[in-house]
């Protein structure tokens, strides 16, 4: 029987995957990791509802954690079959697979020496050297062109606009009643007439059915310049003799946000030496969008053309070394640190709010969406009090949150991409979202007259 099976983000903006199954045939939709509170990450560890060794392949989206972050852990369960992105995710998902070993195994080490774990002997979900072994199994495909992955199976990429080298998925293959029918997976789609990539793309099949992301269904981005935002809090933040942080995802988020504090810089009203890019993956991610200049939409173009781009490695102070990050602690002079984790779950930007939530000259810039039981979700949802590496920290430091800057399509982006397609599906399913926002796209779609759209909770299966 030929099915298709929801195995994570059912009412949650992580954990991404999708089982499609042809008798004992089986392919994944993105293998990804849960983030946020404790009852979300322990997810992790739980049982895979199938048997990694008996996937064929794995079709992943794009690169983000919550899409490819639990690859490794299918690797070292069995999984032994091609892993397929586009050709510009492929080098992002190598990034991020071996930062989180890295982080993993850092964050299991500094839990083991302040004891703060409730583990005995904590232990990382993988490994650096599980990343590795990962991705020796990517295999790159380029946009637009349909690939037969498994006999009688194709998929086609489509620019999602997301993330550099994000898609939406094509996948066509035989039903049980033996017709050949395409499913589309969104994947997570981006905003219209935003810097740096191209808008989202539609894809070209009729769709039978459609699996939607949803993470914005329930909200419109205020319409506001990010740019202006960050124009009028640097200096007044500066003014008073405190830093700026800035929480941002090191793919995407913190390529965007350099773009606009180029612009200041430009303007004059910031200084290059007072920006601090301060993640080894978020340089090497930038470097990554700087070099992809197949993918940058005609502003980033003409920067690149011109010699003035954001992304190019001279323009700010780059923290390599973890003790240049430290030095960033003895800095008399204000700045601006731009830092990972987006949603404070880890990353050195953690380190950085423990010295300095507590000073009130202090201001915290949160650039996109914090998912439920995050750090981040707590900050801008007022908490007085955080817990950082097992203490209590106190906040005064001012939390602001430019929405703007989302790389996420709000509800008005989703129908637009939706009304895109070649043919309203007969089915659509909404995943990867909270159930809030799940619902209220369902009620927005069903009102522009879609398909009665589902809700899948996780382990549910319907027929391809």
């Amino acid at each position: 029987m030929a099915q298709v099976t929801f195995c994570g983000a059912c009412g949650s903006v992580t954990g991404s995957s999708t089982l499609l199954a042809w008798g004992e045939r089986q392919l994944l939709v993105d293998c990804g990791l849960y983030q946020g509170d404790d009852e979300l990450e322990q997810r992790n560890w739980r049982s895979f509802r199938f048997e990694p060794a008996k996937l064929e392949a794995v079709v992943v989206t794009h690169a983000h954690l919550d899409h490819t972050g639990l690859l490794p852990r299918l690797v070292a369960e069995g999984f032994e079959g091609p892993i397929y992105c586009t050709r510009p995710s492929r080098g992002l998902v190598s990034l991020i697979l071996q930062d989180a070993g890295h982080i993993q195994e850092e964050q299991a080490r500094y839990a083991r020496k302040k004891g703060y774990s409730g583990h005995a002997d904590p232990r990382p979900l993988y490994t650096e050297k599980d990343a590795r072994r990962t991705l020796r199994l990517l295999r790159a495909v380029p946009f637009d062109e349909r690939l037969e992955i498994a006999p009688g199976i194709t998929v086609r990429y489509r620019r999602a606009g997301h993330l550099l080298g994000a898609g939406s998925i094509e996948i066509r293959a035989k039903g049980s009643d033996g017709e050949r029918r395409t499913w589309i997976f969104s994947g997570d789609v981006g905003r219209y007439d935003v810097p740096i990539l191209k808008d989202p793309e539609p894809p070209l099949d009729e769709p039978a059915a459609l699996v939607l992301e949803s993470t914005y269904g329930d909200r419109l981005h205020k319409n506001s310049d990010p740019e202006e935002e960050f124009r009028a809090a640097i200096p007044r933040v500066f003014a008073r003799g405190g830093s700026v942080i800035i929480p941002a995802f090191a793919l995407g988020r913190t390529q965007e946000v350099l773009y606009h504090l180029s612009h200041l810089v430009e303007d004059g009203a910031l200084d290059p030496d007072d920006v601090f890019l301060d993640s080894p993956m978020a340089i090497k991610a930038t470097d990554l969008y700087q070099q992809a200049k197949q993918e940058h939409d005609e502003e980033l173009a003409e920067d690149v053309k011109n010699h003035l781009s954001a992304l190019q490695a001279d323009r700010f102070r780059r923290c390599r070394k973890s003790s240049e990050s430290k030095a960033l602690n003895n800095r008399k002079r204000p700045c601006v640190i731009v830092a990972a984790s987006g949603m404070v779950n880890g990353g050195r930007v953690v380190h950085h709010l423990k010295r300095r939530l507590g000073d009130e000259r202090t201001a915290v810039i949160f650039t996109g969406y914090q998912a439920s039981g995050t750090r981040g979700r707590q900050l801008v949802s007022g908490a007085k009090r955080v817990r950082i590496h097992g203490e209590s920290v106190s906040v005064r430091a001012e939390i602001l949150s430019l929405h703007g800057l989302s790389a996420h399509g709000d509800s008005d982006d989703l129908l637009r991409w939706c009304d895109s397609l070649a043919a309203r599906p007969e089915r659509i399913y909404l995943n990867h979202g909270e159930d809030d926002s799940r619902k209220a796209l369902a009620a927005r779609l069903r009102s522009d007259g879609h398909a009665h759209p589902r809700l899948p909770f996780t382990g549910d299966s319907v027929p391809w």
